[in-house]
């Protein structure tokens, strides 16, 4: 295997070159997406725009990519990184020189991430995250797979990787693949609410863009035209609602699905000396590695139709992640002894064995004022556009509301344990969220003037990832959780990091 001297300047592949020159071009047609569109809607009617001819906008084109492609050659020759013992030296800039530096020590992660075009030109771009921004501070846009996997097992080592530890990185033991069928059924067993609301948003974008089109279906006037139904006419209408609905459930599970299979192609779960990685992908290939110490929450996520396929899901929060990055921090379609082992080697003696508690059953009221205000919301329209029909649209929002309270407050449970704090919740997922209370950033009180009343309060735990919250316990209970968090947190000598 080929080693990289990363002691000494040295620059990204030459097909980096393409890389910067495609996202410049891209970043471009977006910037001027709707000036593009006048000109095409212009060109279409007559042969000019604003007196410009098309031969003049197309040597204006060409100009606009050769200044591109100049300014993506001279981003790549002014690109440079090294690494020394301790820090990774990176000098960029055409005019302005900018040099910046980042001790490995504060590396929160690195991952590889590979789009369509990089996969088709054979290069990874290697993105570099420190815990003190959200966003990515260094990305290397195209590097030989090899040389981005040394430098990112260098990033995380102290001292220069020598060729020892290169070959023993090659005995690195493929812990879990993913096959086609299990990812087909986690697309099925997905919760369907998300991709219903993306495609309704979609549609209702549509009808704005053609609205003038549906206006002349005058579907106003035979809505108001529904206020007078006779039996054969609601029945059809009732026939007509279970078809779009079944044809809304059809569409969002088949997006579910394919959505799944796309982010989650080759998943593979990679066990290391000291860290596991993640490689999965289709268009967009991304790998990234997991360090024990540096994970803030693990979620576990599952519902009755995973369960029955034994499906589960596990989520990592890191902290100060790139937004962008942080849905493939997750591992699905995880069999049970799996999960439990992956748990076991990310929170080192995590054993879950305490006695649940439960909320107060104050709880159920808040939940059940909250369903209160929703469907009164719904039937303030509900009425003007279904009439009378509307109470048979209650029934089984009264139903549902039921059903609702009943299966929160069913899955509301929290632990608390000499290491750690679970917290369960959901409505058709459920959720169980884990975390290591040496990690806790703040603990806080948090109680209204009506929970005052009957001394009810709720405990907000934060880490550098996300906040979790134990909802509507005794006040008493509540200080108690305060005290002894806050106990251990100060008198445990260990990093959160």
């Amino acid at each position: 295997m080929k080693i990289t001297d990363f002691s000494q300047p040295i620059r990204q592949s030459p097909k980096g070159i393409i890389i910067i020159f495609a996202f410049n071009a891209y970043n471009f047609v977006r910037r001027f997406f709707v000036l593009f569109i006048a000109f095409g809607i212009s060109l279409t009617k007559k042969k000019t725009f604003a007196n410009i001819t098309p031969t003049v906008i197309f040597i204006s084109i060409v100009g606009i990519l050769v200044i591109l492609l100049v300014l993506a050659i001279f981003k790549y020759l002014n690109f440079k990184f090294y690494l020394s013992k301790d820090e990774f030296h990176l000098s960029t800039g055409i005019i302005n020189k900018d040099k910046t530096s980042i001790p490995k020590s504060k590396i929160q992660n690195v991952y590889i991430k590979q789009n369509f075009l990089q996969q088709i030109i054979n290069v990874v771009s290697l993105n570099i995250e420190t815990a003190g921004d959200n966003k990515s501070e260094i990305s290397i846009k195209a590097l030989d797979k090899p040389t981005a996997l040394q430098l990112k097992r260098e990033l995380f080592n102290k001292s220069k990787l020598t060729e020892t530890l290169v070959a023993n990185a090659t005995t690195n033991n493929v812990f879990f693949r993913v096959s086609l069928k299990r990812l087909f059924l986690e697309g099925i067993s997905q919760n369907h609410l998300r991709s219903f609301v993306v495609i309704m948003s979609f549609v209702f974008g549509l009808y704005y863009e053609f609205k003038d089109y549906f206006t002349s279906l005058q579907l106003k006037q035979r809505v108001e035209e529904l206020g007078h139904l006779d039996d054969e006419n609601f029945m059809n209408i009732i026939i007509l609602n279970v078809v779009f609905l079944l044809f809304a459930i059809l569409i969002s599970l088949l997006f579910s699905v394919i959505k799944t299979v796309v982010t989650n192609f080759n998943l593979e779960v990679v066990e290391n000396q000291k860290t596991i990685e993640i490689n999965k992908g289709l268009f967009n290939k991304v790998s990234l590695s997991l360090t024990p110490s540096r994970i803030q929450n693990i979620v576990i996520k599952t519902n009755c139709i995973k369960r029955y396929f034994g499906l589960h899901t596990l989520s990592v929060k890191q902290a100060m992640v790139n937004v962008k990055q942080r849905k493939n921090f997750v591992i699905i379609a995880l069999e049970q002894n799996q999960l439990k082992y992956l748990v076991d080697r990310l929170l080192v003696n995590y054993t879950n064995n305490v006695e649940a508690s439960k909320p107060k059953a104050y709880y159920k009221l808040v939940l059940a004022l909250n369903v209160v205000i929703i469907v009164l919301i719904i039937n303030i329209p509900g009425f003007f556009i279904f009439g009378n029909m509307m109470w048979y649209i209650n029934i089984a929002l009264v139903v549902f509301s039921v059903f609702y309270v009943s299966t929160v407050y069913r899955k509301a449970y929290y632990k608390i344990d000499d290491g750690f704090v679970t917290v369960g919740s959901g409505f058709i997922d459920s959720t169980t969220n884990i975390l290591e209370i040496h990690k806790i950033q703040s603990v806080k009180l948090k109680q209204t003037i009506f929970q005052k009343r009957r001394y009810i309060t709720s405990v907000i735990i934060s880490t550098a990832s996300k906040s979790v919250k134990i909802p509507y316990v005794s006040g008493t209970e509540a200080h108690l959780i305060y005290d002894y968090l806050l106990f251990k947190i100060e008198s445990q000598d260990r990093d959160w990091m």
